[in-house]
């Protein structure tokens, strides 16, 4: 390290000879790189963390081709009467498809989902049943005609045992009419709340399309007045689009609170030490007889923040523009990265500063002070940041897009800071402090009393960091992973009481289905049959609740067509049965509506609300196999359950077809993390060592250098496990991160002490123990500042980082002093 410092002493001493040049074309750069920064957007789509040619996301993207991917927006109208809500619903539908958006040169919304025609499905819902359905009716009718018969028989005795399997059928018609035809309109039992659904034109992630339809949609509800319509009636509107909206515009706020509060604090915290330690040197240079009095180092308080801020803004400028050229958008783990990365970067301002102001009071010229801060400390801080950086770096070559990204935001940030506070901060000083004279230095120079004062109870403290670790080992299988999506999403409360609200008119609990699209009908049909043998073979955690697909409820061939109408007509036949004919039952009435096709019923024909679900964005019969769960999918486990099961089917041709949702891309997501975590640790723990073995050329060394990041992650995991916090797929990318920032202390403390020599650690405390505590805490500001966000996976990461943080900056400055004055004391020290 020290050959690339003196390799690039040129650009150093260039920057002394002419610090006004490189302030001001890093500051053109930084203002064109601005401009790329600020168009930066943040990505919520979950499906945009996994690799691009992850087969569950090519899948998914192949359904959007196919069918679409529109999310709706609801309005849900309540008043007790239905005529009046109808009646307002005919009018919203008629003003809303007329909204014009200039912006798109088109309408807000293409189509409306309201009224469904149910008259014809209930006049040939047996033609739309499938094949199993049809049967059971047959059998259901035969079993119905047989019991009849039993019970016109003077003997007959009535011992129940069928009872229990005739009331299942029943119900298992019920369920299918139900699903081919449901009420006319969408409402809820009583009729007093009813629900109409909008398809937009424009793209959920376009956010002031978004802003600008639900702003458009608030005055025109108004201008309807619904109180004109029933005194009583109540609207409301929004759904998952809306809430999309929201989660965009807490993200956005969330970055922007955890900015002003993490960086107003590191920024108050570094003006009220370097005032202190300035002052401190100031007044024992000079005996306390300098002519600047204590109003003169008040009114420069301002300036350590310019020293260090400058080259700081400057250089996440820079990485944000490159990231904007690299990824083209921010995700929701690496929106906050730009007050992180603010923590971090000022880690390295403060050490060099630090060192230039103790270098000047000394004695220094301000050349000569630049230069011995450069070799000297410049060193520790070039070993830090290259290996927190490839640390950062490792996470590249995950295909979990939310460590990769992160890892190259962070690291190149790391990198750009770095080289902001080497080569651009000098230029900063020699203005501030050579021309115009801002940073005050003692007059006299008297050097510092060097102690060699032993680091107490060395052994103690090491044999209690030890036994502590190690008890945490022993204990480590209680650390647990938070599988419950839910608890990790911001909870917005209005959405939660819209959807209770429109909840009230869903009469299905088919929900979050996955889809295989396949290529010719007979593929659909095998897939269809894999994933029904799937179910009823999987007995002990079954996730498939059913499967259904149009091919099999339409029939295409003249010779399928013909078997439905025998089947039907079978069903006519029985109901005619004597036994049958005269008798007054709910179902056999619907039953004898239902089976009155006597003709093949063409596609046009089907109404849209059923068939809308298997039809292509063409209009055209879909050939896809909808699945429909059984478990509830915010649960992870579930969800990868339920990925396994129909995540991927394979046909005897060797045809691989792959299921798609959100959900599904959810579970891959989490499964995936999941799996590339522990690889990520180890590869960068693995780096971390080498890099170094490869610093310090000492065995001894490099592992002394290290014990701190080991132990103070022991630490961690030790008040994870006793304030019950657990890993999620949020926090798990800042882990790694924890260990390329966590080996900072231990790198600068063995540096500076290696430097010094035996009998040094309080003067190395007094110095480099005050700078690796300063730095470490304006890191662990950067990250507290996500602790008062609203979204909870944002908030584990702050509560991590922090934690983390901390506990390798105590061991810095207890275990690892103790260590080395314990090995100091048996002669294992090797300089």
């Amino acid at each position: 390290m020290s050959k690339l410092l003196e390799l690039l002493k040129p650009l150093l001493n260039y920057n002394y000879s002419h610090p006004y040049l490189v302030l001001t074309v890093t500051l053109l750069l930084a203002v064109v790189s601005g401009f790329f920064a600020v168009q930066l957007k943040v990505d919520t789509d979950i499906a945009n963390l996994l690799p691009e040619d992850h087969p569950n996301v090519v899948a998914l993207e192949k359904l959007n081709e196919t069918v679409g991917g529109e999310t709706d927006m609801q309005v849900v109208i309540k008043s007790p009467s239905f005529e009046a809500n109808k009646k307002f619903a005919q009018d919203l539908i008629e003003k809303s498809l007329d909204m014009y958006y200039p912006r798109y040169e088109d309408y807000f919304f293409e189509r409306a989902e309201f009224k469904r025609e149910t008259e014809f499905t209930k006049n040939n819902a047996l033609y739309l049943a499938s094949e199993s359905e049809l049967n059971d009716v047959i059998s259901w009718l035969e079993d119905e005609i047989e019991q009849a018969k039993e019970e016109a028989n003077p003997f007959y005795f009535d011992l129940g045992d069928e009872e229990e399997e005739e009331d299942t059928r029943a119900e298992d018609f019920e369920e299918s009419y139900k699903t081919l035809v449901p009420s006319e309109y969408p409402v809820n039992e009583d009729s007093t709340i009813m629900v109409v659904k909008f398809y937009p034109t424009g793209s959920k992630s376009d956010i002031q399309y978004l802003e600008d339809m639900f702003e458009e949609y608030e005055d025109l509800i108004a201008s309807l007045n619904p109180a004109g319509y029933h005194p009583e009636m109540e609207v409301r509107y929004g759904g998952r689009l809306k809430r999309h909206l929201e989660e965009l515009t807490s993200i956005m706020d969330d970055v922007i609170g955890s900015f002003a509060t993490g960086i107003s604090s590191v920024i108050l915290l570094v003006m009220i030490y370097f005032f202190i330690k300035k002052y401190v040197h100031y007044r024992k240079g000079t005996q306390g007889k300098g002519k600047y009095t204590i109003w003169s180092h008040i009114i420069r308080i301002p300036v350590p923040v310019l020293v260090i801020g400058i080259p700081l803004l400057i250089s996440l400028v820079w990485t944000f523009g490159i990231t904007y050229f690299y990824l083209g958008m921010l995700n929701t783990m690496t929106s906050v990265l730009f007050v992180i990365l603010f923590g971090l970067g000022i880690d390295y301002g403060i050490h060099f500063y630090a060192r230039y102001i103790e270098l000047r009071n000394n004695g220094y010229s301000v050349h000569d002070a630049i230069i011995n801060t450069n070799e000297k400390t410049g060193e520790a801080i070039l070993v830090s940041a290259f290996t927190t950086a490839a640390a950062l770096f490792i996470l590249m070559f995950a295909d979990f897009r939310g460590f990769s990204e992160f890892g190259f935001i962070s690291g190149t940030g790391i990198l750009l800071s770095l080289f902001g506070m080497l080569y651009i901060l000098p230029a900063i000083l020699v203005i501030l402090d050579e021309r115009l004279n801002w940073i005050l230095i003692s007059e006299e120079f008297e050097e510092e009393y060097k102690g060699s004062h032993r680091y107490p109870f060395a052994r103690t403290i090491v044999t209690v960091g030890l036994v502590a670790s190690a008890v945490v080992v022993g204990f480590s299988g209680n650390l647990s992973f938070q599988y419950d999506f839910g608890e990790l999403e911001p909870k917005f409360p209005e959405y939660e009481e819209f959807r209770s609200f429109a909840r009230q008119v869903e009469d299905s609990d088919k929900r979050n289905p996955a889809y295989i699209v396949a290529e010719t009908t007979e593929q659909v049909e095998e897939i269809a049959q894999i994933l029904r043998e799937r179910a009823e073979a999987d007995t002990v955690s079954p996730t498939i609740q059913s499967v259904e697909t149009l091919q099999e409820r339409y029939p295409n061939s003249e010779s399928e067509k013909q078997e439905k109408l025998d089947k039907i007509a079978k069903v006519r036949e029985l109901l005619q049965d004597p036994f049958l004919v005269d008798r007054d039952d709910e179902d056999l009435d619907r039953l004898r509506q239902a089976a009155q096709t006597t003709e093949p019923v063409s596609i046009e024909q089907i109404p849209d609300y059923l068939k809308s679900r298997f039809v292509t964005k063409d209009g055209e019969i879909g050939r896809f196999v909808i699945v429909y769960p059984s478990v509830g999918l915010s649960d992870g486990r579930q969800s990868i359950a339920f990925k396994n099961d129909v995540g991927v089917v394979t046909l005897d041709s060797g045809a691989e077809f792959y299921a798609s949702s959100t959900s599904i891309v959810a579970a891959s997501m989490l499964d995936l993390m999941r799996t590339e975590s522990p690889y990520m640790v180890a590869a960068t723990f693995i780096f971390i060592y080498f890099f170094m073995l490869f610093s310090f050329r000492s065995f001894r060394w490099s592992l002394i250098a290290m014990l701190p990041l080991i132990v103070g992650l022991l630490w961690l995991f030790g008040i994870m496990m006793i304030f019950g916090l657990q890993f999620n797929f949020y926090n798990l990318v800042v882990l790694p991160a924890i260990l390329g920032i966590g080996e900072d202390s231990g790198v600068h403390l063995a540096h500076r002490y290696r430097e010094e020599g035996r009998n040094s650690m309080w003067q190395v405390l007094s110095s480099t123990g005050q700078h690796i505590t300063m730095g470490s805490i304006t890191t662990m500001l950067g990250f507290a500042g996500l602790l008062f966000t609203n979204h909870p996976g944002l908030q584990s990461i702050g509560i991590m980082a922090t934690i983390g943080i901390g506990m390798t900056l105590l061991t810095s400055i207890t275990f690892m002093p103790a260590l080395i004055q314990w090995l100091e004391d048996k002669n294992w020290l090797r300089f």
